[in-house]
């Protein structure tokens, strides 16, 4: 699904990212863990398109994707959610994902019911500006309306930031669904989620992949995980 080799990316003359290469495979979901600053954000938006490498490849489905425009992968089947949780606040929730779904080439009756059967209580909400819905209902909105489109790649940034560990459980849920249906990269700092979910995990240190873990019982040692975060 998605392979990098030997990936550097650079701010002006600072390395942010030095040889990564890491797999993702069909169905997967992989989280990315480490130390602010590690460039974990930086990978993600190398892949969407957003920076561009100095040097490596970005094979996606087996075709080169590097030099892409963020919206041309996104037709092609990778979305990206930021960190930042921003929705188009003036619009209604059902405004947004129709947004979505024009963009992605979905009838708006599709997007509307694939968002909803992600998490049924942003129906709800569809007539109510999005500005309005509290960080955790943004979170989830922006996480359905990257599914718009039926895309098979996922890249999520920081999804349960400054989240109540209630909300972080229902994101845990809809993530548990997404499981073999798409594959993910997932940016994440809370340890109890990432070793419930995650079928590999890619330690980031100062732009570096420090390790790769595929084994569960490394995956499910927290204590082991917690020395990169």
């Amino acid at each position: 699904m998605l392979n990098i080799s030997k990936l550097d990316v650079a701010y002006g003359h600072a390395r942010a990212l030095h040889d990564v290469s890491l797999t993702i495979e069909k169905g997967q979901m992989a989280f990315i863990i480490g130390r602010n600053g590690a460039g974990k954000t930086t990978l993600l938006k190398s892949i969407i398109g957003l920076l561009k490498p100095v040097k490596g490849t970005i094979l996606y489905q087996g075709q080169e994707v590097s030099g892409l425009s963020p919206e041309k992968l996104a037709l092609q089947g990778i979305r990206y959610v930021a960190q930042e949780k921003k929705v188009f606040g003036n619009l209604t929730v059902r405004e947004n994902i129709e947004i979505a779904a024009h963009a992605s080439r979905e009838p708006i009756a599709r997007a509307l019911e694939r968002v909803t059967g992600l998490y049924p209580k942003l129906g709800d909400f569809f007539n109510i500006k999005a500005g309005q819905l509290s960080g955790g209902q943004r979170q989830i909105l922006l996480v359905g309306r990257a599914l718009v489109g039926d895309p098979k790649l996922l890249l999520i940034d920081e999804p349960t930031q400054g989240l109540a560990a209630i909300v972080i459980q229902e994101i845990e849920r809809i993530f548990e669904g997404l499981k073999d249906r798409v594959s993910a990269l997932i940016v994440e700092q809370n340890l109890a989620m990432v070793k419930r979910l995650a079928d590999k995990i890619y330690i980031l240190k100062e732009g570096k992949i420090a390790k790769e873990i595929v084994e569960q019982a490394e995956i499910s040692d927290t204590r082991k995980l917690e020395e990169h975060v």
